[in-house]
């Protein structure tokens, strides 16, 4: 038996079996290194970006302690953004699910608290949720943690960078102080030393190395000056014509920028960043994860807990001011084993900070020429999908076969023109192939979901 087979380990049977249903055989190395010691119960802070496993680490953890008998709130996981919540516990609940009678609750903003609040009069196991809208919760006594024997804060550095500290604090006075504590961060910025001295006791610090490397992601660098960065970005574009491209930018107006002049010369391009309401963030996350928009122009806090695998290309539109952040931004490409690309755009000013990013760059050797002007004289690639709208959702008990049957119906369009499904609350978002959107809208808008007719409309720039 292998020092990584999660047989290794001594789990509970009945999440050893869940494991290989779900062909989760070997370990990742985060996982490797985190799992002994919180199963023994002892706090650990792990490092690791998105995509390491540091979910099912801790999700495998905090699950083997759990008593389903004892229905009281017996762990609290809290993350930085609603996404990230939900993702956490889409794959929480897809591991516990040979633990009959269990129950796990978001709570986020951005959603009602009323309903919230009826959840919560009905009991739970594990919470999952933001900062704000737990400690508005424990303001208003409609939670009580004096049960939690685990936490976790997934994502720390994000939640430090978004202002949480306080009340981070004002939530863990509310638990008990014996408890196993798990800190999960992509970088460790001193913030997250002197949150763990506070809140943790002998942590075990374990780092998952790098994912990739110069085998799997190649990466480009290319000096410019200051008034050719935006052309220097659209070469880059229409030389390596990615299907799915991520743009990193330093400041939110950077991101709004980039992504107005791109979409100005022809391009498939949407900003991610901290002023979007919720529903429009989703609608762009959306749009990005389902291929009918081909680039995503997004800050390092706006684009943390994406999880993305497919995305061909990074381009770093300024230079990180951290090393870390720049590994992390390029790891999310080459991903799920496929290759990837990661092109940096610099200047004289940026220089240093090349030089900073890994000792075996040299800003000057390692520079390469901007592919040729005349590529600006190509058409743009245009995504081959777009995404339509539907004004229903689970709360109207709409599942996706039911958006997928009600496409593909009597006279309706291909099953291979229709592309991802997501489905919230009051809404749904289904890709379709573009030229299959005039009869898909046709038969959502004249056909029937659940037996009622639902308003259905093209999402546009």
């Amino acid at each position: 038996m292998s020092q990584t087979d999660f047989s290794s380990l001594q789990l509970r049977p009945d999440l050893l079996e869940n494991l290989k249903s779900l062909e989760y055989l070997e370990m990742t190395p985060i996982q490797a290194l985190s799992l002994p010691s919180i199963l023994e119960g002892k706090d650990v802070i792990g490092q690791g970006k998105t995509g390491s496993g540091k979910t099912a680490a801790f999700g495998l953890g905090l699950l083997n302690r759990l008593e389903v008998k004892k229905f009281r709130i017996q762990v609290l996981v809290m993350c930085p953004t609603r996404e990230l919540a939900d993702q956490v516990a889409k794959e929480i609940r897809k591991l516990a699910r040979a633990i009959h009678n269990i129950k796990i609750l978001t709570l986020c903003g951005g959603m009602p608290f009323g309903a919230q609040k009826g959840s919560l009069e009905h009991g739970a196991h594990i919470i999952i949720g933001t900062p704000g809208r737990i400690e508005d919760h424990l303001r208003r006594n409609t939670l009580s943690l004096e049960h939690v024997h685990t936490l976790v804060l997934d994502e720390a550095d994000r939640m430090l960078e978004m202002g949480f500290q306080d009340t981070i604090d004002a939530i863990i006075e509310k638990m008990p102080s014996q408890r196993q504590t798990m800190l999960f961060s992509a970088t460790f910025p001193k913030q997250i030393k002197k949150i763990a001295n506070a809140i943790m006791v002998d942590p075990v610090m374990v780092k998952a190395p790098a994912l990739h490397d110069s085998t799997v992601i190649k990466q480009h660098f290319y000096s410019i000056t200051e008034p050719y960065r935006l052309t220097g970005l659209r070469l880059i574009l229409q030389h390596f014509r990615p299907e799915s491209a991520v743009i990193f930018c330093n400041t939110k107006h950077d991101t709004q920028h980039v992504a107005d002049a791109l979409v100005e010369n022809g391009f498939s391009a949407i900003a991610l960043h901290g002023d979007l309401e919720q529903r429009d963030r989703d609608k762009m996350l959306v749009r990005f994860a389902n291929k009918s928009a081909s680039i995503l122009v997004a800050t390092d806090v706006a684009a943390r807990g994406l999880d993305i695998d497919a995305i061909d290309v990074v381009v770093n539109y300024h230079i990180a001011h951290d090393p870390e952040i720049h590994l992390h931004r390029i790891g999310r490409t080459g991903r799920a084993g496929s290759k990837g690309v990661a092109c940096s755009l610099y200047s004289d000013e940026e220089a240093h900070r090349v030089a900073m990013i890994e000792s075996g760059i040299d800003s000057i050797n390692d520079t390469e020429e901007l592919p040729p002007i005349s590529l600006l004289n190509q058409a743009p690639v245009t995504p081959l999908m777009t995404t339509v709208l539907i004004d229903g959702g689970k709360k109207q008990k709409i599942r996706p076969g039911d958006i997928l049957g009600a496409l593909t119906g009597d006279n309706g369009i291909e099953g291979k023109q229709v592309g991802k499904i997501h489905i919230f609350d009051n809404w749904s978002y289904v890709a379709v192939a573009l030229d299959a959107v005039r009869p898909a809208l046709r038969k959502l808008s004249t056909g029937k979901l659940k037996g009622r007719t639902f308003r259905a409309r093209q999402v546009r720039d």
